[in-house]
């Protein structure tokens, strides 16, 4: 298939998609944040219906219980953090979405008392080594982040207490706002430090809303998105692809996603 992005054609095989959420196993292995219950789900029983074909029904239908934010790969709207209830399916615009993948290596950040070892943060110098490396040409629109190292056990890991995952300094969000970057993937369960007193900082950045408020302003980043939880393997090259990202249609600040990218030729 060939597109025309802003003047330049661009060539992809729209057979060779590329998914990079992370399935979500009902009562199986599954990642999640802050130590809520995994997402779940059981079969329906309605009087004479049973939503169980091995237990005599006539097909299957479960109840599914699940959180956006904390069960899995997600995407969410400014929503996230305004008074004003907010529909990530409003808020998400774009269908084709030129995208660049990059990887990082998060650095210590050195803070005092027994935390000193436990803080890794992502720098703007990193994001901006990784992005000339990846020598992006496109009008990119996403910003795709594989952080280093890239253990599989991503796929599975439980956020929360510990030793607390890496993090964006102030100084990348900012960078990547300036980038002009729209929407921003992440294989991390937060942008923000995960345990940061509700402050949510980086978040307000992305989405351009005053510290501390929960109002929109006329900056207001409306049509951006962030997602959480993905996972970029080792096979996927650092560089340009064209992101489809899919979500259920939820009228909430925050739906299940999958980002499904093309490498672009």
């Amino acid at each position: 298939m060939r597109i025309e992005l802003q003047g330049r054609e661009i060539e992809l095989d729209e057979h060779d998609p590329i998914d990079i959420s992370i399935p979500l196993y009902f009562n199986g292995p599954q990642p999640s944040a802050y130590g809520v219950e995994p997402a779940s789900s059981r079969s329906c029983e309605y009087g004479d219906l049973v939503g169980d074909t091995r237990r005599g029904g006539s097909c299957n239908f479960e109840q599914i219980t699940v959180i956006p934010h904390c069960n899995g790969t997600h995407t969410e709207c400014v929503g996230h953090i305004t008074n004003e209830r907010i529909s990530v399916r409003d808020c998400l615009q774009d269908v084709f979405i030129p995208a660049v993948v990059i990887s990082v290596s998060p650095t210590n950040f050195s803070l005092s008392g027994a935390e000193q070892k436990q803080d890794f943060v992502i720098t703007a110098e990193a994001l901006a080594s990784a992005l000339e490396a990846a020598t992006s040409i496109m009008p990119d629109k996403g910003l795709i982040i594989r952080t280093l190292p890239n253990e599989v056990s991503k796929l599975t890991r439980r956020y929360g207490g510990g030793t607390l995952p890496p993090y964006f300094d102030t100084d990348a969000m900012e960078y990547i706002v300036e980038g002009g970057f729209k929407h921003l993937l992440v294989d991390l369960p937060s942008i923000d430090r995960l345990y940061d007193e509700g402050k949510l900082v980086n978040h307000r950045l992305f989405w351009n809303v005053e510290p501390d408020s929960f109002e929109l302003n006329s900056s207001t980043r409306y049509n951006s998105t962030i997602t959480e939880l993905i996972y970029v393997p080792d096979a996927i090259k650092d560089g340009e692809y064209l992101l489809n990202l899919q979500i259920a249609p939820f009228a909430s600040d925050a739906s299940p996603s999958r980002p499904v990218i093309f490498k672009v030729k």
